[in-house]
Formats: C-alpha cells, structure tokens, sequence
C-alpha cells in the first residue's frame, strides 16, 4: 500500500494481527525517521530543517568502468558541527542526533568536544540546539535541551559519570511520540518548550 509520503509501509506476515504495521526494524533507523520527519516538515511548509553534509576530500577514484566510479580513498576535510540545522518560526535550529543499544544510560563518548562547543555557540547566539537520543532496545527517543547537556559533558572532566542515566534522560529530556507522518515529531516538543 502506498502512503502519501510515496513510501510503502511493511507490515507484519504473521502473528495474530497481520496488518499490523512492523516496527520491529526501528532500532537504528533515527537518521532515517528524522529525514522522513524533515521532508513532512518541508511538505508541510512547518520548518526547513535538513542534515549537514559531511565535508570530504576525495583523494583516490578508481573507474572499471565508464558508468560507475568508485572511491578508493577519502578523509574528512574537519571535523564536522552537529547532524542537523535549519530555521523554525524565525528561530536557528540546530541538533545532534544519537542511538544507544545500551538500556541503562547514554555514553558521553557517542558525543565530541566540538559537537559541544558548537551547541554552546549556538546557544550563545540566540538559537535553539538540543540533542535528540534514540534508545533504540526500549523503542523511547528523547529531545534533550543541550543546557541539560552541558552540566553532564562537564562533569566527566571532573571526575563525574561518562553517560547520562536513562532515568536523569527520562527526567530532564522530552519523550518524542512516534508519529505516522512526522516520526520524530521533535518541532511539538520545541512548541512546548520555546513557543
């Protein structure tokens, strides 16, 4: 079955409901909700929002043949800021956005210093930055403000924790429903907090 989005929706072949719709591949797919999640926003004309590309220098191409070049060696050109960036009622947008198999907390080490630094200018000027954290084994995804972050990426250099408990992320962050159209429906959470 087609959907207005153009994408067709699996679902279950066996079980007791089998038009239920499968959400057992949900795991690590939070890039692709968000895309999904960015291009309703665009539709929808909400919010141009879209995931930053990753400069790369290209160094070495092989070409077996003339259709299809393949690159053989490549290096990041720096170190790239945070995962997404646009505008939303007139506000900069910017976020990072992570999975964790692990159940009990997220890893500081899924983050980087300048990803940090980044948020923190962000914020300085006036714009919106947060971190959106999937815990993909308890299918939960969470809109943590990035001054919620702040105190705990500071903290392990002083010999705090190196992750967030689940239950702190749980308390300070925003559960963010899963929604037919906008899967992570993170700008209702922004609504809620900035607007």
């Amino acid at each position: 079955m087609n959907y207005p989005n153009g994408k067709k929706q699996s679902f279950r072949t066996s079980g007791k409901n089998s038009q239920e719709p499968a959400f057992g591949n949900r795991g690590m797919t939070l890039e692709e909700d968000i895309n999904d999640t960015n291009e309703h926003y665009l539709v929808m004309n909400k919010a141009v929002i879209h995931k930053k590309p990753t400069p790369v220098q290209i160094v070495k191409v092989d070409y077996p043949k003339r259709s299809a070049a393949t690159i053989k060696e490549a290096y990041f050109k720096q170190a790239s800021t945070t995962d997404y960036n646009g505008i939303y009622k007139g506000k900069y947008i910017d976020f990072e956005a992570k999975e964790t198999k692990n159940k009990t907390s997220f890893p500081l080490s899924n983050l980087h210093d300048h990803q940090v630094k980044h948020m923190k200018q962000v914020n300085e000027h006036g714009g919106i930055s947060f971190l959106i954290v999937r815990f993909s084994l308890l299918n939960e995804t969470f809109l943590l403000p990035s001054m919620k972050l702040f105190s705990y990426w500071e903290s392990q250099y002083n010999g705090g924790r190196k992750s967030i408990p689940y239950s702190d992320i749980k308390e300070a962050g925003h559960l963010i429903p899963f929604k037919f159209q906008a899967k992570v429906d993170y700008l209702d959470v922004l609504d809620q907090l900035y607007f």
